[in-house]
């Protein structure tokens, strides 16, 4: 599975591309920071990074992507342009087809360290040691990308397939309220 992870920012979005299966290791294809003028209208700064991750993605023809998920900070200015870059991240995957799923930094840093609590530094070095790199990625945008798309591949498969399955038993559950409806019915018809 080839994943496109977003660590969505305004200033600086993070994004990395990373392959692999779950329980084995991944294969680092590539990463990139996508910088934009803090001076330069928001229109302006929006397209910018979306015309960025849509070129990225034509050119990684990823199966899926994976976004960092925005939660409250006290700066409430960063987190609307955080949640601006995320909503443009989202739209970058869907615009393509392609199944998007969000985590929350705690999910990241559990997958990829083990400590949901863990800092930038520990995030960054299990990225490097478990892409088998020869130095850390930099900015730390770009490391925390390539966690994002790590984290999709060995917790993602796990999770589309409970979603799956749940769906499938949903189905199964209506369509056996259906079949019941629809019994109750004929025997109130054969009863008059």
């Amino acid at each position: 599975m080839r994943v496109l992870g977003v660590d969505p920012g305004l200033t600086r979005c993070g994004v990395g591309v990373v392959e692999g299966v779950p329980g084995r290791p991944c294969k680092l294809i590539g990463y990139y920071v996508v910088y934009t003028d803090p001076d330069d209208d928001i229109a302006l700064r929006l397209l910018r990074l979306d015309t960025e991750l849509a070129g990225l993605v034509a050119e990684h023809k990823p199966q899926s992507v994976a976004v960092e998920r925005v939660f409250s900070q006290h700066n409430v200015r960063t987190v609307m342009g955080t949640a601006q870059a995320s909503g443009v991240a989202v739209l970058a995957g869907a615009r393509a087809g392609l199944p998007v799923q969000t985590y929350t930094p705690s999910e990241v840093k559990a997958a990829v360290t083990g400590s949901g609590t863990a800092g930038k530094t520990q995030v960054t070095s299990m990225v490097t040691r478990l892409l088998g790199l020869d130095a850390p990625p930099r900015p730390a945008d770009a490391a925390d990308a390539l966690a994002l798309a790590i984290c999709h591949i060995w917790r993602g498969g796990t999770r589309a397939r409970m979603e799956a399955a749940a769906l499938a038993a949903k189905r199964r559950g209506s369509g056996r309220a259906r079949m019941e409806a629809a019994a109750q019915a004929a025997r109130r018809g054969a009863g008059r």
